[in-house]
């Protein structure tokens, strides 16, 4: 397990093929999807809530560790990349103790944390030698968790998949590097890999990609969430606080599926937020802007060596070397 840590945050980019952060998905992500995404070189990652009931985390993590290592051994020079886990440090949360000594008894590479600034988690983490990224939406949310000491931060803007907040990519991203030279990944509406340069352009060291990655045949998305992916573009996004009482980017054809009419929702009582449990809006699928670069169904490897190709491509037409 030691072997994954490491030496240092800023290390991050260089034990990875291609800096991406595959991000945490509800009821999406998963082990096999975890283990494919860092066997082909970016950071896998899942939501511990995502493993039910709660003593099902420490299979989960003894599971991507055993499989990391058997790929390690069968593929001795392999770029394996380290995993990641989200948690949801927020009151609603119940689990948020238990699921926390188990990343720490399993010595988690990185955690990544949402909803509140993570002190207690940063105190932890830090104690053996794990790295904590946290989720903002604004510049006073990225003051409170580099204040928490975090070592890298999440910048969620505008078309991200999920909870994404409101604001550009160039204008969050900016603001945030003139205070904090940790860590910066960018979210929002990436989908492919000139995305991903462009997200370093920003001065940003790794992008957050989610909704590439719910069209995978490792993902727990029901296929129908993926047909909807590869057949949807932007117009199919709705941002919405009306499911969770948090704003959050969701597939309009799963609101009509639903019953629902997404022209004409009631926002939620935000008081009744839980994050912890799957409501009657289970079915209610989420989605960044960026869909409309997806056409297919793939296996996760073969969707980051495509990934890694539009790259290189995207880096010659500029003239950068690689």
């Amino acid at each position: 397990m030691t072997e994954l840590l490491l030496s240092s945050p800023s290390a991050l980019p260089g034990r990875l093929r291609l800096p991406v952060i595959g991000s945490p998905m509800f009821l999406v992500s998963n082990p096999a999807l975890v283990i494919a995404q860092c066997c082909a070189g970016v950071v896998g990652s899942f939501p511990a809530l995502n493993a039910r009931p709660q003593e099902e985390l420490d299979a989960w993590l003894t599971g991507i560790a055993e499989g990391l290592a058997a790929y390690r051994r069968r593929n001795p020079l392999a770029v394996v990349a380290p995993y990641a886990v989200n948690l949801i440090v927020h009151q609603s949360n119940q689990r948020l103790e238990d699921d926390l000594a188990t990343c720490v008894r399993h010595r988690v590479p990185i955690v990544i944390t949402s909803l509140h600034a993570p002190d207690r988690v940063v105190e932890q983490v830090h104690a053996y030698g794990g790295i904590v990224l946290h989720d903002v939406t604004t510049l006073r949310h990225a003051k409170k968790a580099i204040g928490a000491g975090v070592d890298g931060l999440i910048l969620v803007c505008a078309g991200a998949g999920g909870h994404a907040g409101a604001l550009s990519p160039f204008a969050l991203a900016s603001e945030v590097r003139a205070i904090f030279d940790g860590l910066l990944v960018l979210a929002g509406a990436i989908s492919h890999g000139q995305g991903i340069l462009a997200a370093q352009a920003l001065g940003c060291d790794l992008a957050y990609m989610g909704t590439r990655f719910i069209a995978s045949e490792e993902s727990s998305a029901a296929p129908l969430h993926k047909q909807m992916i590869v057949d949807g573009t932007a117009d199919d996004i709705l941002y919405t606080p009306h499911f969770s009482g948090v704003p959050g980017n969701y597939l309009k054809p799963s609101i009509r599926a639903a019953g629902l009419d997404p022209d004409h929702l009631v926002k939620e009582d935000k008081q009744a937020v839980d994050f912890g449990k799957p409501k009657r809006w289970k079915d209610i699928w989420g989605s960044g802007q960026g869909i409309g670069a997806i056409s297919a169904v793939l296996p996760a490897a073969q969707i980051v060596e495509q990934l890694r190709e539009e790259y290189r491509q995207a880096s010659r037409r500029l003239g950068i070397p690689g």
